[in-house]
């Protein structure tokens, strides 16, 4: 049986990390959290923010909406008020749809 890697899920996230993966600056992600009450980021002692993979998951869902679909800041509000969970199961095919394109690029690659 072929060896397969895990993913690793880590319970937290830091500030620096969130902003790496969305490639935008601190201050958007703070902006989103006042925005949207469904981001959460729990705090430590120092104050600095820790989010959660649902934090992740909602910024992700946030800025789909927001950057791609060009929904206003109310806009995106009020989609998630009345579609949470579609907006949720949305996200999850548009990531697995992400992992399948970088797999079939990194085959190509390979060729």
């Amino acid at each position: 049986m072929p060896y397969k890697e895990r993913e690793i899920n880590k319970l937290y996230y830091t500030m620096g990390e969130v902003t790496e993966m969305f490639e935008v600056n601190a201050s958007q992600i703070r902006f989103y959290e006042r925005e949207f009450d469904i981001i959460q980021p729990k705090k430590n002692k120092k104050g600095n923010r820790l989010f959660t993979p649902e934090d992740i998951e909602h910024l992700k869902i946030i800025f789909n909406l927001v950057k791609n679909k060009g929904y206003t800041l109310q806009g995106a509000r009020d989609y998630l008020k009345a579609n949470k969970n579609q907006a949720k199961e949305n996200q999850r095919v548009i990531d697995s749809l992400e992992k399948l394109k970088q797999f079939l690029i990194e085959v190509k690659e390979r060729l």
